[in-house]
């Protein structure tokens, strides 16, 4: 596809949501992206997508793969944002999106997708599964626990020490410096912001008074674009604090957050159970997989800071070509390979084979009009 003016700025237990979703496929699914690769080199071409800045390190993943398989395709891939990648698909710069959040009615995201697909309802899979780490640069101090409540006051502004008695009672034995606290939020329309003001706002206790949004909603304090801006600005402070994809939080303290009457670190296994929990959003199309993740899960082990990160495609396509790419490449990111491959490169929860192919049974239905 030319590209056109950009506007800048799982493990097991996934089963019992697949199983939830039966029925949401949109045709029968094909072998392309089965196995990885779309018919050697039948494809050609360039495919223009951008959006969520957390799938980065999974794309580049899914990219060499699917142009070492594929040696006529180019594909290119912007970490623009998830706002700005919606943006961008609904006015035809991208193919296709990827977005932490998924297309929200209340906006007019869905029936502006909905136009742009020529009044078809859009395609929204989850293809990258990952928790959101709450990460802080605090020498001296590797970890931390904290619950949503305590994080909540923080991120408003309400405590600003790091040796705050409130932060003390979670952490017995810790030295906590009396050093302010910086927090760092996203600069952008982001889908990390969108879910971790929702942790918030669903987990806080009444301490967030914000609705979910992706773009940040108190103004002042620190600010930095993309994920890797944001968390280069917590990197070159001290006393800071952020949320970010947790593939890209290495090197910085992490919080592990309360969950019923422990304490849980982001990993993905914690983000595939929370999934797991969670239920899809009610009266959405058959080719929109939209989930709403359950924020207050006491079960054992999950962890409930995370991202579904979804991939927005139309069913069908005025050109031909476009359509192949578009359909060939989403349905090796929803494939087992793809899936592999996400977690060995960014530390993604793999899609459960069943919720993986209900994806593959939409996006492998792709055609040109």
């Amino acid at each position: 596809m030319i590209r056109t003016s950009i506007r800048r700025a799982v493990v097991p237990g996934i089963a019992v949501l697949a199983l939830a979703l039966t029925g949401c496929g949109a045709g029968n699914s094909s072998d392309s992206g089965s196995d990885g690769g779309s018919g050697g080199d039948s494809l050609s071409g360039t495919l223009a997508g951008g959006g969520a800045s957390s799938q980065d390190t999974a794309q580049q993943a899914w990219r060499a793969a699917f142009q070492g398989d594929n040696s006529g395709v180019t594909i290119t891939y912007d970490p623009v944002g998830s706002g700005t990648g919606r943006d961008n698909f609904i006015s035809k710069a991208y193919s296709f999106a990827g977005s932490d959040s998924y297309l929200s009615d209340d906006e007019g995201q869905l029936s502006d997708a909905k136009e742009r697909c020529g009044g078809e309802d859009a395609i929204e899979v989850p293809g990258y599964v990952s928790p959101i780490a709450v990460i802080f640069n605090l020498p001296g101090v590797d970890s931390l626990n904290l619950n949503a409540k305590t994080i909540a006051a923080i991120f408003d502004g309400k405590i600003t020490k790091w040796n705050d008695a409130t932060i003390a009672a979670l952490n017995d034995g810790v030295d906590l410096p009396d050093t302010a606290i910086s927090p760092v939020h996203r600069s952008d329309d982001s889908g990390t912001t969108q879910n971790f003001t929702d942790y918030l706002n669903k987990a806080g206790e009444g301490a967030w008074k914000y609705d979910a949004d992706g773009v940040w909603p108190i103004k002042g304090g620190e600010a930095a674009e993309g994920t890797s801006g944001l968390v280069a600005a917590v990197k070159g402070g001290e006393g800071t604090i952020g949320y970010a994809d947790e593939s890209q939080a290495g090197g910085l303290g992490i919080v592990s957050v309360k969950v019923g009457e422990e304490f849980t670190a982001p990993s993905a296994e914690g983000a595939a159970k929370a999934l797991a929990v969670s239920k899809p959003v009610d009266g959405r199309a058959d080719v929109d997989m939209a989930i709403d993740i359950d924020r207050t899960t006491t079960e054992s082990g999950a962890y409930p800071v995370l991202l579904t990160s979804y991939l927005i495609a139309c069913q069908h396509y005025d050109d031909a070509n476009e359509a192949a790419l578009v359909k060939g490449f989403l349905s090796y990111i929803v494939s087992d390979a793809g899936q592999q491959a996400a977690a060995e490169q960014a530390g993604s929860a793999p899609l459960d084979a069943s919720l993986s192919q209900q994806a593959t049974d939409i996006v492998s239905a792709i055609s040109a009009k």
